[in-house]
């Protein structure tokens, strides 16, 4: 009668082998991810953010004027053809206390804007700018991205006037919602250097020009605060699940014209 073979187990060392390729594998996923959300910010930058900033220069570059502004009479200010002049307020050259006209955006739906006007993609249109391709054709202005949990967020652009005075400083800005912090400090860190809210050419919306010469200020907030969540802090303990959106934010992008 044939002998069967004697079964043996996995060895300790089998073991321990096994395991840390394992481990090996979840920290390369883990690692990916990062890197993928790295890659997708770049993108975000380099084929939505910067490409709108060429539309706006290209608009300026063949009519002389901001997106919204006369040509015949122009105020150099986002919408200047429809800036009520408030003769009151601005003598002696003073126009801190002037109404910033309607901000220029494709649909009245970002927050924290100045009343915006549904006309932005006619007024790229009128000419011949093409625009970048955004979330879909009719919504160029819209740009779709997964947060940190996986959830899907939505970019918007406008465009508008700050006023003197405004926190985030005045003139011609392009303004960007929904960037979650990190995307915020990611666009900040490639734009101005630093991710620094109150300096720079990109700037948190709201956010006032401290003392000079003084320390920056952190964009508010981080991803353990949810959507729309009140009193967030950079490196506050938010109660953000792990199904829930990430808090977003608003970015004034100053513009060189």
């Amino acid at each position: 009668m044939q002998k069967r073979p004697q079964q043996l187990g996995f060895t300790l060392v089998e073991m321990a082998i096994v395991l840390a390729v394992i481990g090996l594998i979840l920290g390369a996923i883990m690692i990916g991810k990062d890197i993928q959300r790295n890659a997708e910010y770049t993108k975000i930058k380099q084929k939505f953010v910067d490409q709108w900033v060429v539309g706006y220069n290209t608009y300026y570059a063949r009519t002389g004027v901001p997106i919204g502004d006369s040509q015949t009479a122009p105020r150099l200010m986002v919408n200047g053809a429809n800036y009520v002049s408030a003769t009151a307020s601005i003598s002696g050259g003073n126009m801190t206390a002037v109404t910033a006209p309607a901000a220029i955006c494709s649909a009245a739906t970002a927050p924290g804007l100045v009343t915006p006007l549904a006309q932005l993609r006619n007024q790229m249109l009128f000419q011949g700018i093409r625009m970048p391709p955004g979330r879909a054709e009719g919504s160029e202005d819209r740009y779709v991205y997964l947060d940190s949990n996986g959830n899907p967020q939505e970019l918007q652009v406008c465009f508008q006037w700050n006023s003197p005075g405004t926190p985030s400083g005045a003139g011609n800005v392009m303004v960007i919602t929904g960037l979650t912090p990190d995307l915020a400090r990611t666009l900040d860190q490639m734009i101005d250097g630093k991710p620094d809210a109150q300096e720079g050419t990109f700037r948190m919306a709201g956010i006032a020009n401290g003392t000079a010469n003084g320390p920056g200020v952190e964009w508010v907030g981080n991803n353990n605060f949810a959507f729309g969540a009140a009193g967030a802090t950079a490196t506050g303990a938010g109660t953000a699940l792990d199904e829930q959106q990430v808090l977003v934010l608003t970015a004034h992008y100053k513009m060189n014209q």
